[in-house]
């Protein structure tokens, strides 16, 4: 069982700290159990009919849209039903929130591959699939690490007495990302990432907003705490890119099911972004999310029975 960082709990006592909301626990093993449907899915069977709600017909491949169809439509009636409290969670959990859209979008590019490419060298001295995980739960880790102990020890941005970087007993006990952060089958690596990801905003997205001007450094450029936050979901997105060109060098030509797949967590990212570090647990809107997964798992499944 993984435990949230001593480094990231000791300097976040102060901030309420906000857990993944139970209704988006139920909703993403829907959204997996989706995804293990359609890759069960034999592409030549997409084409197939599936009757949808009785009276017409359409194709398997349906199913795949129709769910991708539940979930933008659950992104908005999620917003509408916060009306103006969409911005109750404060300004942090709003920064926050991209990265979670940014995370299915990547789990759902790297979830049909299998095992084997984790470690599959693509040439050119670019790094194998399981570096790059490994190196994306890593910088997450130590992002939060250290835009919780910069808030933790309040300084202007251009305060001449900023320190130049974060302490170094606090790099000293990150883990390595090659021999750890990246270990396992990739289950075990994606299971890392959410925890990584959902724990840093579990204990961040409730940070007072007059902090997100607080100083810290990046790259060693003074910058506030808000563009550290603005750079998980771009850090995450980055490296998606990443691993395209690296699966592209690798030879590996996503199959429709596949596609449809990235297609559909995409689509539930974006939903789920609109009460991620949001204290929404138990609202309308979260509850919107859960149903929309159980629908948009029963089309799926639905559609994988029609395929045969």
């Amino acid at each position: 069982m993984m435990t949230i960082d001593p480094a990231l709990l000791d300097n976040t006592a102060d901030i309420p700290p906000r857990p993944l909301a139970a209704d988006l626990v139920a909703a993403r093993s829907d959204v997996l159990a989706i995804a293990i449907d359609l890759l069960a899915i034999p592409e030549e069977a997409l084409t197939r009919p599936w009757s949808w709600i009785g009276g017409g017909e359409e194709e398997v491949r349906y199913g795949a849209y129709r769910a991708a169809e539940v979930f933008e439509r659950a992104e908005a009636d999620a917003r509408i039903a916060l009306g103006n409290d969409l911005a109750a969670g404060g300004a942090a959990a709003a920064i926050i929130a991209p990265a979670t859209a940014a995370r299915w979008d990547l789990e759902g590019l790297l979830l049909p591959l299998p095992d084997g490419l984790l470690d599959a060298d693509p040439g050119g001295d670019q790094w194998p699939l399981r570096r790059v995980l490994g190196h994306v739960i890593n910088a997450q880790r130590f992002y939060c690490w250290g835009t919780a102990w910069w808030q933790a020890h309040p300084y202007d941005v251009s305060d001449p007495n900023l320190p130049t970087a974060l302490p170094t007993s606090l790099r000293e006990t990150l883990p390595d990302e090659e021999t750890e952060e990246g270990a396992g089958t990739w289950n075990e690596v994606l299971a890392r990432l959410d925890f990584v990801l959902d724990s840093s905003m579990e204990r961040l997205a409730g940070m007072p907003g007059d902090r997100l001007s607080y100083g810290g450094r990046w790259s060693g450029f003074a910058v506030d705490l808000g563009f550290r936050l603005g750079r998980w979901s771009s850090h995450i997105r980055e490296h998606t890119i990443q691993v395209e060109k690296t699966l592209a060098m690798l030879g590996r030509l996503p199959t429709e099911p596949d596609r449809l797949v990235r297609h559909v967590l995409a689509a539930y990212g974006r939903a789920e972004s609109v009460v991620f570090g949001s204290a929404a647990d138990g609202t309308d809107a979260a509850t919107i999310i859960r149903k929309a997964a159980e629908e948009a798992r029963a089309a799926v499944a639905s559609a994988r029975a029609a395929a045969g």
